[in-house]
């Protein structure tokens, strides 16, 4: 099976999760757009749910199938989240951002009883940091906020290039709440709670990629099938 494959399977597996009447949070990603894809079949055959999406890309996904959608301000508590990540490990500490949604998909995250992980077993890491930890920053000052990410990572023993996102048309990528995206390359995150806590302190971050202690399980499909890290139910 390839990735994409992968993916598919790891979503349908989420999607037995899903009973009548429950609230969902709808994730941003390759994966979760599976996920939605499914879910809107579902829906076309009379499953009633209502939806919270993390992104203006999911919601116009959703709503282009039809899923009924809510907000968070109408819905403020939601019963499951099912959403992709771009790292996972045995802990179910997760780097997530990749889709420059890190912020929505962490408040929906929060305000979810459960949070179900749906990702190809590469995704699964003995440690942290392969992949680049989004940061979302404010636009104002963003170069004294950059130099105080840095000294945060460095305060942790980390370290590594520290680069601005941009579109493929090398314009500054901006996120749905109007901000910047920092990627740390950092190749090993060995102390996630504390490199969270270090940069929760900098004024001009809005929010960073690392989620602790939110996913209760993940799926993780592979080549011999399904691989459950945590609790589903």
């Amino acid at each position: 099976m390839n990735p994409d494959d992968l993916k598919k399977l790891a979503a349908a597996r989420a999607l037995e999760l899903v009973t009548p009447g429950m609230r969902l949070g709808l994730g941003t990603g390759s994966t979760a757009k599976h996920f939605v894809d499914l879910l809107g079949e579902r829906v076309a055959d009379g499953l009633e749910v209502i939806c919270v999406s993390t992104s203006e890309v999911t919601e116009a996904q959703a709503r282009a199938l039809a899923i009924p959608m809510s907000t968070l301000d109408q819905t403020p508590e939601l019963d499951l989240t099912i959403d992709g990540a771009d790292e996972v490990d045995s802990q179910l500490r997760l780097i997530k951002g990749g889709g420059a949604a890190l912020l929505r998909e962490k408040i929906v995250a929060a305000a979810s009883a459960r949070m179900v992980v749906i990702a190809d077993d590469s995704k699964l890491v003995a440690t942290l940091g392969r992949f680049p930890l989004p940061i979302e920053v404010v636009p104002f000052g963003l170069e004294a906020t950059r130099r105080a990410v840095v000294a945060a990572i460095a305060s942790v023993g980390a370290a590594g290039e520290i680069v601005l996102r941009r579109k493929p048309d090398g314009s500054v990528l901006v996120t749905d709440g109007g901000h910047y995206i920092l990627d740390a390359h950092l190749g090993v995150i060995a102390q996630p709670e504390s490199l969270s806590a270090a940069l929760a302190l900098i004024p001009g971050v809005v929010e960073h990629g690392l989620f602790l202690g939110l996913a209760t399980a993940a799926i993780l499909a592979g080549g011999t099938g399904l691989t459950i890290v945590g609790a589903l139910e």
